[in-house]
């Protein structure tokens, strides 16, 4: 007979329907653009890059389908491996399943293409169950969306990069979503996220933070309001 404990590490880590309540309806994900395909590519495939093998998770709406399917391509089509493809609903029992497939295959890297808030409650049973790691992890524009780190909970997504649709990118750290803005024509940056940009800040409790974490704490900053990215010449350009 299994124990107390044991139950527990089954249970799902679901965000409870009067935290959700909190931010309403959340948009579904938009149809990805070139630029973004482009510089979601260029997160992984920068000067030096060993990364080979991806894992790609996506949820079921059609335009995240969509930008999963057209990564893949694009990834293979580069000499990459594509190990698994993985898709989940925006809601579900315990969230074990898919979380478990996305990372059976100790990919050097992931990729996700989602809405918010299937990805939040994803993202928290991945950390509970599974050695996935938010700083190998890449996501499309429908994740730079600073309500999804006070749902997903405090450090969940620390580490986590993405590409905007412009062709900038964004990064998650110490509870900030950065974006960076795209490279001048004819500039390379030696590591991507280099270029400075605004920042957003999502204040996280133990599972979700308050509406205010929206409506106040998270208003685009300028330069002088600063962050913890504010010079950016940290930021990792690789993987883990």
């Amino acid at each position: 007979m299994d124990t107390i404990e044991e139950r527990n590490q089954d249970r799902s880590p679901l965000i409870p329907a009067s935290d959700l309540a909190e931010y309403g309806d959340l948009p579904l994900p938009s149809p990805h653009t070139e630029a973004e395909l482009t510089a979601l590519i260029g997160l992984l495939k920068y000067p030096g890059s060993r990364i080979e093998t991806v894992s790609v998770g996506h949820s079921r709406d059609d335009a995240s389908r969509a930008a999963a399917e057209t990564f893949s391509t694009a990834w293979r089509a580069g000499g990459g491996t594509v190990l698994t493809v993985v898709d989940w609903p925006e809601s579900a029992a315990s969230w074990l399943r898919p979380a478990t497939r996305l990372t059976s295959a100790t990919p050097d890297a992931w990729v996700v293409a989602a809405a918010p808030l299937g990805f939040a409650q994803l993202a928290r049973r991945l950390r509970r169950s599974t050695d996935w790691a938010p700083d190998r992890t890449v996501a499309f524009a429908s994740l730079q969306d600073a309500r999804l780190l006070a749902l997903a909970g405090e450090s969940v997504l620390d580490g986590l990069r993405g590409a905007c649709a412009d062709g900038g990118t964004w990064n998650v750290r110490h509870g900030w979503v950065t974006s960076v803005r795209p490279a001048a024509a004819g500039l390379t940056a030696a590591r991507p996220g280099w270029h400075v940009g605004t920042a957003r800040r999502a204040e996280s409790g133990d599972i979700v933070a308050k509406r205010s974490a929206v409506e106040g704490v998270d208003d685009i900053l300028d330069g002088r309001q600063g962050g913890p990215d504010q010079g950016l010449a940290d930021h990792p350009g690789h993987m883990g």
